[in-house]
């Protein structure tokens, strides 16, 4: 009897260890797998990038001089106008210039003004000494006829030596006046051109006194810091009694306010190099605002930058003197719609810009795309059908060229399929050409997707709701 029992029990452990052997060996090669379904479905672009808020328009005021502010006439927040005084330096020298420069202009103006009055004076003589010689030549004149009929008449001893004298004495008194007349009236022309080149000369003094005067007051008007547009103060690091120096850039001495036009507020963010090439000028975006978390604000893309930017140094590769390798960004500007007051310049941001939206069109899950190289799919999977392989080969192929697909689950093997993709969503891509609508793909894990080759025999291991068996 116990030996009949010791049989039976050989028989069962003889029984199981061939199943469990038969089992094992159809099982050699199987790999666990987790599948997913290409479908059909509504896909958008995005890309993501941060950054800071900023206003679309502001302006560092910097000094124009050297000097001790004095007076600040606003305060931070505060809103401004165009042309508006914001600050004053120390103007004890330029101001005394400024009123030197301008008694100088009105003594060179009074002395034009006596200039001008002389010529005027000048010219009411002139008029009364053409008066005078013109009846100085009357006189002459009648003279003349008088001393001519005294000639005659002595010839006809019809008058007295004595009477012909007094008749020639008094031609040569009316010739000498004329010519004293004459020179008085040459005397006033050369006395009224002395007059006009004294005139020009006051005027010519105006004209430098003027430039002087405007000299003076730009240097004076440059110890006022004036703003350059209608805005708000949003930075001002200085205070009444410190010294600023011009001239120097990006220094905290130089640096008095900083004025910004909030009517249009921007987020300023970086796109990774990579994804530059599918921002476009007017797409829409999303942003949101680290301080302002409950709040969505909607925006288009108004400038896009055209020079890379280091992400190590924040400097333009172009500025760089040492070739590098590393990461790069783009600036991107974003112009937001509805701006609420609560928005401060220098808050950080994310923006999400739609770059393309598709509908309803193929998608798979993108950890399901995987690359292989064009000589390893041309591999036969029986040795013994290498030369036949080989055969239908494509000759002028590249063997090291990459092609992207996904492995298609045909019952338990899986199948190599070479797809053709476009836009990629936050988790899905979309498919062009290569596999059909419904068709059920491996998706993970991801160190299968990196080693399994097709024909490779599966198992289908899907754990909903856990997608870390992906990885």
């Amino acid at each position: 009897m116990t030996r009949k029992i010791l049989i039976a029990t050989l028989a069962v452990v003889v029984i199981a260890g061939a199943s469990f052997g038969t089992y094992s060996y159809l099982q050699r090669g199987v790999v666990e797998v987790q599948t997913g379904q290409v479908v059909r479905q509504d896909l958008v672009s995005v890309v993501t990038a941060s950054g800071e808020i900023k206003p679309r328009n502001y302006i560092n005021i910097g000094a124009n001089s050297m000097g001790r502010i004095t007076d600040i006439y606003v305060l931070e927040g505060d809103v401004v106008e165009k042309g508006q005084r914001l600050a004053k330096l120390e103007t004890v020298q330029p101001a005394a210039e400024v009123a030197a420069q301008k008694a100088s202009l009105e003594l060179f103006k009074a002395e034009l003004a006596a200039r001008e009055a002389a010529i005027e004076a000048s010219g009411a003589n002139k008029l009364t000494q053409q008066a005078a010689l013109k009846r100085t030549r009357a006189e002459l004149q009648r003279a003349q006829v008088n001393f001519k009929r005294a000639g005659q008449l002595l010839e006809e001893k019809l008058i007295a030596r004595q009477d012909y004298d007094q008749r020639r004495a008094d031609f040569e008194a009316a010739v000498a006046t004329v010519e004293e007349a004459q020179a008085r009236l040459a005397e006033l022309g050369v006395r009224k051109g002395q007059l006009i080149a004294q005139r020009d000369s006051a005027q010519r003094r105006i004209e430098q006194a003027d430039a002087h005067l405007l000299r003076a007051s730009d240097v004076l008007e440059r110890h006022y810091s004036v703003s350059p547009l209608d805005g708000v103060v949003t930075n001002l690091p200085v205070r009444v009694g410190e010294t600023v120096v011009p001239g120097i850039q990006n220094s905290s001495a130089s640096l008095v306010m900083t004025i910004a036009d909030m009517s249009l507020i921007t987020a300023e963010v970086k796109v990774d190099e990579t994804d530059i090439v599918n921002v476009k000028l007017g797409q829409q975006a999303q942003v949101t605002i680290d301080a302002i978390p409950s709040q969505t604000f909607k925006g288009d893309v108004i400038e896009i930058g055209n020079t890379a930017i280091l992400r190590t140094t924040g400097l333009a590769a172009s500025q760089s003197n040492v070739a590098s390798q590393g990461a790069k960004d783009f600036k991107v500007v974003i112009a937001l719609e509805d701006p609420t007051g609560a928005i401060r310049p220098g808050m950080s941001c994310t923006s999400r810009v739609t770059t393309a939206t598709r509908k309803a069109v193929l998608t798979l899950p993108i950890q399901a795309l995987a690359v292989r190289l064009q000589k390893d799919l041309e591999e036969p999977k029986d040795p013994n059908s290498a030369q036949a392989a080989g055969a239908s080969a494509d000759p002028n192929a590249d063997p090291n060229k990459e092609v992207e697909g996904v492995f298609v689950v045909q019952g338990s093997e899986v199948e190599f399929r070479p797809v053709e993709t476009g836009i990629t969503g936050s988790t899905h891509i979309s498919v062009t050409k290569g596999i059909d609508e419904g068709e059920e793909i491996v998706i993970g894990s991801y160190k299968i997707l990196r080693t399994i080759r097709s024909g490779a025999r599966i198992k289908v291991e899907n754990n909903e709701g856990d997608s870390s068996s992906w990885w």
